[in-house]
This record gives structure tokens, C-alpha cells and sequence, in this order.
């Protein structure tokens, strides 16, 4: 069971999975993509994950909108999928990413109590501007931060540095939330209170560290902050 976390002074969310729904671009293209829609998504998503993760290995950093691009092309070669306008589509699709249902509403309740509100994203600051003003949350946040202002993706621990240090809070006064396991345990190993958002019902991680807690939607986060 999810203890209460006490002294939270702001929450720090991830976007994709965990705001936002990545599976919306591909439903979006059902009519195209037929019964391949979800394996599109998630090959996609797979290979964005694993671009972002060799490229900070590497030292060869480039903005989310070509890393996502790229996954993209994989993944309609690798599935045979070759359709005219089908990969502008899909990526006119993936800056209109729709929110999960409870996120405006747990939001809300959040800012009424006086939390500090932010993301902490991959995704460049067009990308993230155009999903938030997409879903009607753009104000919402107190801050939207892209790893564009370090120059290297999660879970570099500069890019959880640069939440703190643009909320002006010590670690232990932010609740950062992710549904990607590899980032809430990240995001633990550096110092934050975290919450691990498993929407998909992952196993956990054996990597440091272990969240301080386990949810499976964003509606419960407002119960869980004493």
C-alpha cells in the first residue's frame, strides 16, 4: 500500500505515457493503419525510447522531433507499412497528443491546494507547447522543461537537476511522477520523492532505486500528498 508523502511542495510530471497519451497518434491513423495501428505505436514508442538512450550514450544529441521522426521510419520499415503522406500524418498526429481523462481534474485539485506544477520532458519545447495548448492545460503549469536545456536526454541525472534547480527546491520537496519505470527509478536514484505511475502494469526495475510508491492513474496523486 502507498503511504502518504509529507512536505511535497511541487509534483514533476513526465509528458508521454504519463500525461499524455503516445497511443493517440497511431489510433489516430486507424483508418490508414487498419488492425496495425497498436503495433505501429508501440514499435514506435520502443524505438524513440531506445534513439534517446544511444544517443546520450554516444554523446550525439538531437532534438526529440528527429529522434521521434527516426523511430517512426523504423518502424514503418520494419512493419512494411509504406503509404504516400502516411509518416507526415503520423507525425502532425504525435503534437496533438491527447491527455489521459483524469489529468485536467487532478490538475486542478493540485493548484487549488497551492502545489507547484511542472514537466520534465524529452520532448523539445515546440513539441511540449503544442500538446499542452493541444489539451487546453497551458495554464496549468508553474514550469515546462525540456532536456533541450541540458542537451542530453533521461535519465541523464542533469536533466532531474534542472527540475530542481528551476523550482528552486531540494529534491526531497518535489514529487516527480512517471509511468516509465526506468524514469521513476531514475528520478529516485537522484534525490526526488517519487511516485511510479504503472498505467501499463509493468514489472519492476532492477535498477536504483525504488520509487516510494506505486499508482495506477494520475487520479489517486492528490489522495497520496499529505
Amino acid at each position: 500500500m502507498t503511504e502518504k508523502l509529507g512536505g511535497i511542495e511541487a509534483c514533476v510530471f513526465d509528458a508521454y505515457g504519463t500525461l499524455f497519451d503516445f497511443n493517440t497518434a497511431a489510433a489516430g491513423a486507424r483508418d490508414e493503419l487498419g488492425p496495425d495501428w497498436q503495433k505501429l505505436s508501440e514499435l514506435w514508442r520502443l524505438k524513440q525510447l531506445q534513439y534517446t538512450w544511444l544517443r546520450g550514450l554516444a554523446g550525439h544529441h538531437a532534438e526529440f522531433w528527429q529522434v521521434t521522426g527516426d523511430a517512426l521510419d523504423f518502424s514503418l520499415a520494419q512493419l512494411g507499412i509504406a503509404r504516400p503522406g502516411l509518416r507526415e500524418r503520423l507525425m502532425q498526429l504525435y503534437l496533438r497528443l491527447g491527455a489521459f481523462p483524469e489529468v485536467p481534474a487532478m490538475l486542478e485539485t493540485l493548484k487549488q491546494r497551492g502545489i507547484r506544477l511542472a514537466i520534465l520532458s524529452n520532448g523539445s519545447p515546440p513539441m511540449l507547447d503544442a500538446m499542452v495548448r493541444n489539451s487546453g492545460l497551458e495554464n496549468a503549469f508553474d514550469a515546462v522543461l525540456s532536456v533541450e536545456e541540458v542537451g542530453v536526454f533521461k535519465p541523464h541525472p542533469s536533466v532531474y537537476g534542472l527540475a530542481a534547480q528551476r523550482l528552486t527546491l531540494a529534491p526531497e520537496r518535489i514529487c516527480f511522477l512517471s509511468s516509465n519505470g526506468w524514469d521513476a527509478y531514475s528520478a529516485k536514484a537522484f534525490g526526488f520523492r517519487v511516485l511510479w505511475c504503472n498505467r501499463y502494469g509493468q514489472p519492476p526495475e532492477r535498477i536504483p532505486a525504488t520509487p516510494d510508491g506505486e499508482i495506477g492513474d494520475l487520479s489517486l496523486l492528490p489522495d497520496l500528498l499529505a
